[in-house]
């Protein structure tokens, strides 16, 4: 039996009186990709920063292809990359990719760093004048710099144009491809179709949802209608409908079968506006529907 790549058991952590982690049971397989989502303060970051070492859990463990994420084992065998990522400015995009390889036993080559990360403008010149998207790209080049076997994504492509998250994306499937493991948190639903096996949808610490990217899609995959209306007639199943000073904001799967349905019912609406619901807005309602526990 392959050994898994990560492994937490009943982690838990608490800031005084908050519990950013609560109770969380998770097992990742060697060359899976995990996306990790949930709104903002649902403890993705917190659950990273545990998995790495970078803070202690108050209960409970995690362990890295079998090791404490501290030993050294664990350390040279992960690559991370943080929401923010601050580099000194006065060193060179090529002089920080030396640093960081320097610490690890085989680290991927400089010249396939820059290839892969669009940096060969970039590597004679002073960080500190580097656009947000160009930083952001030094910063994926550093987490792949020591050819770990699983690497740690918070939100990795923001600031990143649509190209150059396109070109993100691929590389992260040929990386999946030859064998390793990502953990990606994001906000980003298609990010996540292009480059996660399985998802798993955390709120207050805890996991809400899991399955595959289909599966959860079409668990969350809703539209918002929203329009003016003084008598809303009685309507079908939908996810939620909210009403504010004349104003109906109605949740639903299906935004075309509800429109007909109000033609059909003849509702006196006007301003008809149609969106995707947010990723946030989708998991707000399933924590509703689940009445705040785990399935």
């Amino acid at each position: 039996m392959v050994e898994p790549a990560i492994v937490a058991r009943g982690l838990t952590k608490n800031f005084g009186d908050l519990r950013a982690v609560d109770d969380l049971d998770l097992e990742i397989r060697q060359g899976e990709t995990l996306g990790l989502l949930g709104p903002n303060g649902a403890g993705k970051s917190t659950t990273i920063n545990l998995m790495l070492g970078l803070s202690r859990p108050s209960a409970g463990s995690v362990r890295i292809f079998g090791h404490a994420p501290q030993a050294r084992e664990a350390r040279q065998t992960t690559g991370y990359v943080a929401q923010d990522s601050d580099f000194p400015p006065n060193l060179t995009a090529a002089e920080i990719l030396d640093l960081v390889r320097s610490h690890y036993p085989d680290p991927a080559p400089r010249d396939e760093l820059i290839d892969h990360f669009d940096l060969a403008s970039l590597t004679g010149r002073q960080v500190g004048g580097f656009s947000g998207g160009q930083r952001r790209r030094l910063a994926l080049a550093l987490a792949f710099a020591g050819r770990g076997r699983i690497v740690f994504l918070d939100e990795p492509t923001t600031g990143l144009d649509r190209d150059a998250r396109r070109a993100f994306w691929a590389f992260a499937r040929r990386f999946m491809d030859a064998g390793g493991t990502l953990l990606l948190t994001t906000h980003q639903l298609e990010e996540v179709e292009a480059v996660a096996d399985r998802v798993c949808l955390i709120d207050q610490g805890r996991i809400r949802l899991e399955g595959t990217v289909g599966e959860i899609r079409r668990r969350v995959a809703q539209k918002q209608v929203r329009f003016a209306c003084d008598d809303l007639p009685e309507l079908g199943p939908v996810s939620r409908v909210e009403r504010d000073n004349g104003v109906v904001t109605i949740t639903t799967p299906d935004a075309d079968a509800l429109v007909r349905e109000l033609v059909g019912g003849g509702a006196q609406f006007r301003d008809l506006e149609i969106r995707s619901a947010s990723l946030e807005e989708a998991i707000e309602q399933l924590s509703d529907n689940s009445g705040g526990e785990a399935p």
